[in-house]
């Protein structure tokens, strides 16, 4: 049957809907509610017509012209109106349709006097356009629905006094206050307050998560008990909310290559009937059977099925927790044989803490620091936060750089008041001359980082760092492996932390050591060797790789550059949820493979029986009816359920 058509995009440019554009928004939903409904009756009003024209064909009401039924042949063409309308739209698109079959055969069962099979026919077609609808529609409403996630207004704290302000007048640093039983209309990071929060709706934990000040909490969730105070750090689209409605959009949007292949496959399945239907007619002489051969294919359960299985497939991962930002994403996922992981942010926390300070020549732990922290101040790599932590425990003043650069791999290069400060991997200090005196303190061992500091030419001493592991690490790379894939840890730490770490974590290799560019070419040389490649990462230095790889997952607590480069974003971090999305995305191929060899098979036999005379014209319909239904049903089990999303 007819594809459904696209969402209109959701605004959510800037922020919230006002309270105006609330109204607006509320009055448009009401204007397409109602014009669906009046759609829903026109179409049953249709069916009825339908309905009673065939009754009062099969006895005979008004028959002035015995060869021919007026009140069968009117009704058949007003009633199946909807379905020539489509069938001509398809002629001139150049496009075969089942609506094109059914034509031919509705205007072949009036040629030989088959009133009455001609309107149990329509019919039963405007029933099954009516059940698809219905059931396409409700996931087009659970993005709809999303809208009712979102405040229209929100407590802010400016000058010393809380305003009540509209929702879209936030701006980003807003300090937002959240009352027990409202909803968080930003992504930001608590300040002060405790309270849990009820986020199942954006991440899918089923049971409410504590929150204090550190914690991430989401636009759209419930606070729940305490008063929380929220810095405002994303809005509107921006926010993980606007982040989930992009990615069902683009789930109607984008036309995976599987979407192609049904498409494809229901125009052959289509040119089949129509050529076992000639076939048959040519063998046997009977008009009947040929009727039945052309109506019975069921092919539109696929070009109807599929979408939404990518759509329920798409929301239903977003429910979860990941985010995948097209149907194309969706099906690689599900063919994934490698996964590639990043350390540090990834698989850690990307918060290591300091474990010790090394001097090289007699200078103090507050020595190093204060020079480390003039270099670490602009990092964006998660052990700078570990240095200008330390310093701020210790009260040594930071203070900004006069000029910094970033070596991804390597390290920092700073210049205050003339001097130049080094903090990074030995390499790089050998690199810029500095040889004197690097301390030896068994690098690696334990899994702790050491990055070396200089200043002046100078070695100032090392200071040794370890990252801890994500609690839910190892089991989700136990899950992954018990899921038939490789998985290998690529690290730019040593290669002694790196093993240790792949150790730990039971993956199938660990390569330390490695450039943002090395990463990159470990991605093409295995998709050289027709491997399907999903690369896991957090920071400037996974981009080139998370472009590259098949399919690039970030965290969400990463950077906006592997954010942006990466085509699934997980919220909140979580890896589990990553392997939630594979089961996701290799469950809807299966639905779809069920759908492609379920019609195949319900076709063949339809076929076959109708052309050998078993099956009359309205048993091939209801045939070719129940079967397409059963498909899109099939489909909607990836709907996601629990929430208003579903």
């Amino acid at each position: 049957m007819s594809t459904p058509q696209p969402l209109e995009k959701l605004d959510l440019t800037t922020s919230p809907p006002s309270d105006d554009r609330q109204k607006s928004l509320e009055h448009v939903n009401s204007n397409d509610t109602r014009h669906e409904h009046d759609f829903e009756w026109l179409e049953l009003i249709r069916i009825g017509f339908v309905v009673l024209a065939a009754a009062a064909v099969w006895f005979r009401v008004w028959e002035p012209f015995s060869p021919i039924s007026i009140i069968g042949m009117l009704a058949t063409v007003i009633g199946g109106y909807p379905i020539f309308k489509e069938a001509f739209e398809n002629i001139v698109e150049r496009k075969m349709t089942m609506e094109l079959s059914m034509t031919i055969a509705l205007f072949s069962a009036l040629a030989i006097g088959e009133f009455f099979t001609a309107l149990v026919i329509t019919a039963f077609v405007l029933a099954a356009e009516v059940l698809e609808g219905l059931t396409v529609g409700r996931g087009r409403r659970a993005i709809h629905d999303l809208l009712d996630f979102l405040p229209r207004t929100a407590l802010v704290r400016r000058n010393g006094e809380v305003v009540e302000i509209l929702a879209e007048s936030l701006r980003t640093g807003d300090l937002v206050i959240v009352k027990p039983g409202g909803r968080i209309p930003v992504d930001g990071l608590v300040l002060s307050g405790r309270s849990f929060v009820e986020q199942a709706a954006i991440t899918g934990e089923a049971m409410p998560i504590e929150k204090s000040p550190g914690s991430m909490v989401y636009a759209g969730t419930i606070n729940q008990s305490g008063a929380l105070d929220v810095r405002a750090d994303k809005l509107g689209r921006d926010t993980t909310f606007g982040k989930i409605i992009e990615a069902v959009e683009s789930a109607e949007k984008s036309r995976a290559p599987v979407q192609k292949t049904a498409d494809r496959l229901a125009g052959y399945l289509v040119y089949f009937a129509l050529g076992a239907a000639l076939l048959t007619f040519t063998i046997t002489h009977n008009v009947r059977s040929t009727i039945s051969v052309v109506i019975v294919a069921g092919a539109c359960g696929i070009a109807a099925g599929t979408p939404l299985a990518i759509l329920g497939a798409i929301g239903r991962a977003a429910h979860h927790g990941a985010i995948i930002k097209g149907g194309l994403y969706l099906e690689a996922m599900a063919k994934v044989d490698t996964v590639l992981l990043d350390k540090t942010g990834t698989l850690t926390f990307g918060t290591p803490q300091i474990r010790d300070v090394v001097s090289a020549n007699g200078f103090t732990e507050r020595e190093i620091l204060a020079a480390a922290s003039v270099a670490e101040l602009k990092s964006e790599h998660p052990l700078s936060k570990a240095i200008i932590a330390r310093a701020a425990d210790l009260a040594i003043p930071v203070v900004d750089p006069d000029e910094f650069a970033y070596t991804p791999g390597k390290g920092v290069i700073a210049h205050y008041q003339g001097e130049e400060i080094i903090v990074g991997s030995r390499t790089l200090l050998l690199e810029r001359g500095v040889k004197r005196v690097l301390p030896v303190n068994g690098h690696g061992v334990g899994g702790i980082s050491e990055v070396y500091v200089a200043k002046g030419g100078r070695v100032l001493g090392t200071i040794r760092i370890a990252d801890v592991l994500r609690p839910e690490a190892k089991s989700a790379v136990a899950a992954m492996r018990g899921m038939g894939l490789t998985t290998i840890l690529l690290s730019g730490d040593a290669q002694e932390v790196t093993t240790l770490v792949g150790r730990d974590l039971g993956v199938d290799e660990a390569v330390g050591e490695l450039l943002p560019d090395q990463k990159a070419q470990w991605v093409t040389d295995l998709r050289a060797k027709n491997r399907t490649v999903v690369m896991l990462g957090d920071g400037i230095n996974d981009a080139p790789a998370l472009v590259l790889a098949n399919v690039g997952v970030a965290m969400g607590s990463g950077t906006d550059v592997a954010r942006e480069s990466a085509d699934v974003i997980l919220i909140g971090s979580d890896l589990s949820k990553f392997v939630e999305a594979l089961r996701i995305a290799r469950r809807c191929r299966g639905v779809i493979i069920q759908n492609f060899v379920g019609t195949l098979f319900v076709d063949s036999i339809g076929v076959g029986m109708a052309a050998f005379g078993f099956l009359n014209p309205l048993l091939a319909a209801f045939i070719h009816v129940t079967s397409e239904l059963a498909f899109i049903l099939n489909s909607t089990r990836l709907l996601p359920r629990g929430s208003k999303m579903g």
